[in-house]
């Protein structure tokens, strides 16, 4: 059962794994560029100001949660939701059809040593992905035009993008007409597989974060 559910004024999808992947691997055969969009716990604090952002998000395609935590503020109490968005199963079932079906990507990330990182996991797990392309996005050097163009050269079927928020949100709202591949698919930094698994951003960074947005959650509640 499908339904959308709000957290600080974000509307989500809630769906299952394999309802997502079923939308996802429509998107990828159609055009123009479809949007499917992992919101995080960080993502949504970082965007709780921005109002115009929000308003674009509502126009994504598919916009699911990266985080249990996100769930349970909505008060969804479906084990099923909880576990597979807990285990990212959604995204483990979507790179296992890019690989399988040995798929174009480009992907988007903030740090060299995340790209490289990102690529080694991909070649080691999913070696059936294409990847065409890698390129380091920054909030103060944008240079979108180039990127672009580098994209739509790759002849890609799918951009993979695993940068902060808004960053991630702003590059493909002011893009979305100018790319010519079939799927955006954003994870957000802190669902990228190799930093989930470090220290900072996978256990103390997230505890405070999340700390952060229960809070802001239960007062919100009580206005």
């Amino acid at each position: 059962m499908e339904h959308k559910i709000s957290v600080l004024d974000v509307d989500i999808d809630t769906c299952t794994a394999k309802e997502a992947l079923k939308k996802t691997i429509g998107f990828m055969e159609s055009m123009p560029v479809n949007i499917v969009e992992m919101v995080t716990v960080d993502g949504l604090m970082q965007m709780d100001e921005m109002p115009e952002i929000k308003g674009e998000i509502r126009k994504f395609d598919l916009v699911m949660a990266g985080d249990r935590t996100i769930l349970e503020a909505a008060e969804v109490t479906e084990k099923k939701y909880l576990q597979e968005t807990e285990g990212q199963l959604f995204l483990k079932l979507f790179l296992r059809y890019l690989h399988k079906n040995h798929k174009r990507v480009y992907l988007l990330v903030e740090s060299e040593e995340e790209g490289q990182a990102f690529f080694d996991y991909l070649q080691k797990y999913y070696e059936g992905i294409q990847v065409a392309g890698l390129a380091k996005v920054s909030a103060q050097n944008r240079a979108d035009d180039m990127l672009v163009n580098a994209i739509n050269g790759g002849e890609v079927d799918c951009v993979i993008a695993a940068l902060s928020a808004p960053l991630q949100e702003d590059f493909i709202i002011r893009n979305r007409n100018l790319l010519d591949v079939r799927a955006f698919l954003g994870i957000g930094k802190s669902t990228l597989p190799v930093c989930r698994n470090s220290f900072v951003s996978g256990k103390l960074g997230q505890f405070l974060v999340k700390y952060i947005f229960k809070r802001e959650i239960e007062k919100r509640k009580q206005k």
